[in-house]
């Protein structure tokens, strides 16, 4: 038995199984017919997709802003020319700047100057915070636990920090400019990475650089530029808002 048998011809031009637009049921009629979620499925997207394509053929707004394009070709091969672009960088970057070999360790000295990989700067940097080991007087002016050990819990609270950040923001927005105050945290994070990283490494600073400079600068940057960045996007908020609101009425203009 066809749909045709049956009378329920799926029809496109409003008079099929998608009622028109000025007689849209209501939830409870909707609910009233013995028809299955599929069915009141089904009409939801067969309506949806007709509104669209309405809207976009009456609608001056550009069409590749709105509409995908498919994975292949143009994804692929837009992929591909990247990753033979970098390939190619680092091919050429080991050909005219091969790494100097020097001469081999020698297991009865210690070096000067003993770091981590760079990556793990700002760990390396969490360890030096010893001048933020406060002293307490219940224990005669001596520190409650050693610097190396405070320095570990320093990265303890970093990291769980970091981890827990995701579970605080649960928000939809993919700019910075949507959620200032989360986009500010981030800055200034990443900003304390680099500043902390620096004073894993201060040692390899000129002498004229006062150290305490670097002590204070880790810790003082970070808020600054964090709170210019929030600044910024606030004032840009309003803005992005009003183009973004503007492109929604283009695309969808009310009724």
């Amino acid at each position: 038995m066809t749909e045709s048998d049956t009378g329920d011809e799926v029809r496109t031009d409003g008079t099929g199984i998608v009622a028109p637009d000025d007689e849209t049921p209501t939830w409870s009629e909707r609910k009233a017919r013995a028809e299955g979620l599929s069915r009141l499925t089904y009409e939801y997207f067969e309506r949806a997709r007709r509104e669209d394509q309405d809207l976009r053929t009456d609608s001056s707004y550009i069409e590749r802003d709105v509409l995908g394009f498919p994975s292949w070709p143009h994804e692929t091969i837009r992929n591909i020319a990247i990753s033979v672009f970098f390939i190619g960088m680092i091919i050429f970057l080991s050909a005219t700047m091969p790494p100097h070999i020097d001469a081999p360790a020698d297991s009865s000295t210690t070096p000067e100057v003993i770091l981590p990989d760079w990556y793990l700067y700002w760990s390396f940097g969490l360890l030096k915070l010893g001048p933020l080991n406060p002293e307490l007087a219940l224990l005669g002016g001596k520190k409650l636990m050693a610097d190396r050990t405070y320095g570990v819990l320093a990265n303890l609270v970093v990291v769980g920090a970091i981890a827990i950040v995701p579970f605080l923001n649960k928000g939809s927005a993919r700019r910075p400019v949507e959620q200032p105050f989360w986009a500010s945290i981030g800055v200034g994070g990443t900003v304390f990475a680099i500043t902390i990283a620096a004073l894993s490494v201060k040692n390899l600073f000129p002498e004229a650089i006062d150290p305490h400079l670097i002590f204070d600068l880790t810790f003082l940057l970070p808020f600054v530029v964090g709170c210019l960045s929030y600044a910024v996007l606030k004032t840009m908020r309003e803005g992005y808002m009003f183009e973004l609101n503007r492109r929604y009425y283009r695309l969808r203009p009310p009724r």
